[in-house]
């Protein structure tokens, strides 16, 4: 795609604007944030000192292309303890800086400039940034909102072409919560490799759990991506991982090449993580409680409200209602604002039907409710 940054415009829209002076006007509750340093979810501190101590003394930089043995370890034996378990073996891991690098390698691994990948029409707006480095196509299939979000076999089918060369998915999906609880029949026809983002795996809601989707299709080629910067509420320590299915093993060669190319994780994090996956579940736990919280209360205020229709997501830790009566989400969001409330619009997640905000569950319980009072007046 030559020229995709042309006369690319980063200046500041109406909404960033407004925010701006509600800011410096005395502020706002903001129901958006997704960085768990920002909401009060601190990992123990003691943990990552008592992790980090035995580092110092016998650091030595030995890199491998694949991670430290120790830290694949501990991945395998997360995924082993799954629901259903994803049996993986030590050369099946690939450990990256963040999973935003895990998606740039996977993306030069699967596609060269010209060919495309199929995404989900309504998502988190990182993935066309990515898709622009590499000049390559996002052809996007249709998430149904009718249906809790679900990917809609057919449009799936009906956007590949002949250059197709993988799926990229999220279970839990961001924004919408969508699972995909059980294996699906287009993926199977259409027999590409998948790109599964499982980064809110822990956080099940409607659904009973979220399960590898690598699990559900042993027969295809599967390349999860996950990380510490939810599973730990660790973004700082920049740290993710990609695990490749029996099916996607022939990729693991030329994996290992591109990873081998950056090394981007770094020594320390690749240390703490035993120890992370050792003894922090119970932070998860805590974690994973505080969003149920949330979801609890904004679903019992938000039940009935003549405007908002707001269903459970399967899981995540975001809401996404639709707005009824509503045909301008800027102006929506606007006058949220207005009433000292931050929310961001359905748009901001790609060409979503129908008028939605998104609400960051995360957000500390307080504030959480304050914010969902003043929406809930605003748009009464």
């Amino acid at each position: 795609m030559p020229g995709v940054y042309d006369g690319l415009d980063l200046t500041p829209n109406d909404l960033e604007l407004a925010r701006q002076r509600r800011l410096a006007a005395g502020g706002y509750i903001d129901l958006t944030s997704s960085n768990p340093t920002a909401q009060g979810l601190i990992f123990p501190p003691e943990l990552l000192r008592e992790a980090a101590e035995g580092f110092w003394a016998t650091r030595r930089y030995a890199p491998d292309p694949r991670g430290s043995l120790a830290a694949r370890a501990a991945i395998v034996a997360y995924y082993a303890g799954r629901t259903p378990p994803l049996p993986l073996a030590l050369e099946d891991l690939f450990i990256t800086a963040s999973t935003s690098e895990a998606y740039a390698l996977i993306f030069a691994l699967l596609a060269d400039p010209g060919d495309n990948l199929l995404a989900p029409n309504v998502t988190y707006p990182l993935f066309e940034y990515l898709a622009a480095m590499r000049e390559i196509e996002l052809r996007p299939y249709t998430l149904r909102e009718d249906q809790g979000w679900q990917i809609d076999g057919d449009s799936l089918l009906a956007a590949a072409d002949r250059r197709t060369r993988g799926v990229l998915l999220v279970s839990p999906h961001n924004p919408t919560g969508m699972v995909v609880g059980e294996p699906l029949a287009a993926l199977r026809w259409l027999g590409l490799p998948v790109i599964c983002d499982e980064v809110f795996a822990p956080f099940a809601y409607g659904a009973p759990v979220v399960p590898p989707l690598a699990s559900l299709h042993p027969e295809l080629p599967v390349l999860t991506l996950n990380g510490i910067s939810k599973l730990f509420a660790l973004p700082d320590l920049k740290l993710g991982w990609v695990a490749l299915s029996a099916a996607a093993r022939p990729f693991g060669a030329r994996l290992e090449l591109l990873n081998d190319t950056f090394l981007g994780a770094n020594s320390l994090s690749q240390h703490l993580l035993p120890t992370l996956f050792a003894r922090g579940m119970p932070f998860v736990a805590a974690m994973v409680g505080r969003v149920r919280a949330n979801l609890d209360l904004a679903l019992a205020r938000l039940a009935g409200h003549p405007r908002l229709l707001a269903s459970p997501p399967d899981g995540g830790y975001y809401l996404f209602p639709a707005v009824q009566g509503c045909d301008d989400e800027e102006a929506l969001a606007l006058a949220l604002l207005d009433h000292g409330v931050l929310a961001h619009p359905g748009y901001f997640y790609g060409e979503v039907p129908g008028a939605h905000l998104m609400i960051s569950a995360l957000t500390e319980p307080g504030p959480f409710a304050e914010g969902i009072e003043r929406l809930v007046t605003a748009l009464t």
